[in-house]
């Protein structure tokens, strides 16, 4: 028996970073927008006792460090459910360190697989609460659709979801490292905070404009990503309703109203990213499409 999942990428419309903690984490406030990017996971059962991944693409690690692979050992550790033996099957199409939670939705859509197919019956709370375990935005690509995420990610409630309108993202060919990305705010601090309360209302608003226009991430304060600048002027000379960087970095979105701005500055921006998608919202972060 196997079980599919589409793994949905996520954006972050809003993120700021509130304060380090004694734990060695970081308090955060995110405003979280599940995209129409997605991987696909498959879960397959075997007798092999073991939990092998296979991948489409070579520079993903297919051990222990994979966090499908931890997703699925915190599953049966924690539901005491036996491992006759599975395989992950990861078909990738969520750029790879990006800041568009690509390892975390591989995670969850384990999750999600592993709930249906040993029948666990587990609520999304509970398949959260083994999702913070082994990553900070796993329990948000379980919930996915429009949400505010504080605490180190896990604490999720709802707000008013994005209305219709086409997303845009380029990833430049370099990655940053999120460990490193938090060691600059610890050593740099920042110069200035997001209108978080501004942002709030503007999504209680729905205004997409307004929304777009209030997108903040405090990363881009004291991280450096190739070819943003001219990026970000592509997106905007070309009628984006806002641009922001995604997660750490170094994936830069932008917000259209209209399809057809949104596809032109895609081919505008082939020699500046490596990386270009244009998609849409989506109302969650995993979707079972085959049992």
């Amino acid at each position: 028996m196997e079980i599919k999942v589409k793994a949905y990428a996520k954006i972050n419309l809003l993120l700021d970073i509130v304060a380090k903690r004694n734990d060695g984490y970081h308090d955060l406030f995110m405003i979280m927008q599940s995209i129409g990017l997605y991987d696909t996971v498959t879960v397959t059962q075997n007798k092999s006792k073991k939990i092998s991944i296979t991948c489409n693409i070579d520079d993903i690690p297919l051990d222990e460090s994979n966090i499908a692979h931890k997703a699925a050992a915190a599953f049966f550790k924690s539901t005491k459910i036996k491992n006759s033996g599975i395989n992950i099957d990861i078909q990738k199409r969520i750029p790879h360190a990006a800041g568009l939670a690509g390892g975390s939705a591989d995670g969850a859509g384990v999750l999600v697989a592993l709930n249906k197919l040993f029948d666990a019956k587990l609520s999304d709370d509970e398949l959260c609460a083994i999702g913070v375990k082994i990553g900070a935005d796993v329990p948000f690509c379980i919930k996915g659709g429009t949400l505010l995420a504080q605490g180190i990610g896990d604490v999720l409630n709802k707000v008013k979801p994005l209305r219709r309108c086409y997303i845009l993202i380029a990833k430049p060919d370099c990655s940053v490292n999120t460990g490193y990305a938090y060691k600059q705010f610890d050593e740099c601090g920042k110069v200035h905070t997001p209108d978080k309360f501004g942002m709030l209302c503007a999504m209680q608003g729905r205004d997409l404009a307004d929304i777009a226009g209030r997108m903040e991430n405090v990363f881009e304060q004291f991280i450096l990503v190739e070819n943003k600048v001219e990026i970000k002027n592509i997106m905007r000379e070309n009628g984006a309703l806002g641009v922001c960087m995604s997660g750490s970095g170094p994936t830069v979105f932008a917000i259209y109203d209209d399809k057809s701005k949104a596809e032109k500055t895609a081919k505008e921006l082939k020699p500046f990213a490596k990386d270009i998608a244009v998609t849409t919202p989506v109302s969650k972060g995993c979707k079972i499409i085959g049992e």
